[in-house]
């Protein structure tokens, strides 16, 4: 691990300034904070707001950079405009990847940095992303993978030098909480920002949720089923659950399961 992170600050010295596309989550954190130590002042974290993303997120990444004095910019990206996002196909990550970077892009060229770095890790390499696509259009570079550093690691190596994103859960957009080939909206995304709100009053553990027509489907992981109906007063849950004006409210059964990884297995059945 610890050689894996000689690597990474080695691979980051070989760019002489760096724009990192930051999200305030474990990865992009980590990778931002050994930027730093690398590249001193010529570094930028820019990150993205928009309707899909949560305000608590954007207030943790003013955090992080503010805590070590890393220039940052927040910029606004505006996936309702483009038909494609709406409409939520399996490759909606690709339409909504693709206008962060051509903007962080601009950016780029503007400020005359040497290269956009983003915080995907070794483990992405295995799971669904059509985002991967839109950065070969911008040549984003992905120092983590790179050095094939594992979520896991960046964990550890983050509690080592005593990041607060350690131990965050993952995160992604809300509109990932929406399943392929249902209609994404506003409305949606602030049933759905509601809905884990109230969930987390109940269970501060991980858990994802889903929207499907007008049904809410719990996901948790499997290790931790007993545990949540041992904690959770679910009749108290559902209640107010059922006041955002859900049809259903569910839990499944599989447990979490990242919802490219749920679609490649439906492909395959």
């Amino acid at each position: 691990m610890l050689k894996k992170l000689l690597k990474l600050k080695n691979f980051i010295k070989k760019f002489s300034s760096a724009i990192v596309a930051y999200s305030g989550g474990v990865d992009s954190s980590f990778l931002l904070y050994i930027c730093k130590k690398v590249l001193g002042s010529n570094l930028l974290a820019v990150t993205a707001t928009s309707e899909t993303y949560t305000k608590e997120e954007l207030n943790q990444a003013k955090k992080f950079t503010k805590k070590y004095k890393i220039k940052h910019i927040i910029i606004k990206t505006s996936e309702f405009k483009n038909k494609n996002f709406i409409k939520n196909t399996p490759n909606r990550c690709f339409y909504c990847k693709g206008e962060l970077f051509k903007k962080i892009e601009d950016i780029r060229k503007k400020l005359n940095y040497n290269v956009i770095f983003d915080g995907a890790n070794y483990n992405d390499l295995f799971d669904f992303r059509p985002g991967e696509k839109a950065k070969k259009l911008y040549s984003i570079v992905s120092p983590l993978k790179e050095v094939k550093l594992t979520k896991e690691e960046i964990r550890r190596l983050s509690k080592k030098f005593r990041l607060f994103t350690h131990n965050k859960f993952q995160i992604s957009c809300l509109s990932s909480r929406i399943v392929f080939g249902e209609k994404i909206t506003n409305e949606k995304i602030k049933k759905v920002y509601l809905a884990e709100k109230i969930i987390k009053k109940f269970w501060e553990k991980f858990f994802r949720v889903r929207l499907e027509r007008n049904s809410l489907r719990i996901e948790i992981n499997k290790e931790d089923f007993k545990d949540f109906f041992n904690r959770v007063d679910v009749q108290d849950l559902v209640k107010k659950l059922k006041k955002l004006k859900f049809k259903y409210i569910t839990f499944d059964l599989e447990g979490y399961i990242p919802i490219g990884l749920r679609f490649i297995n439906e492909k395959n059945l």
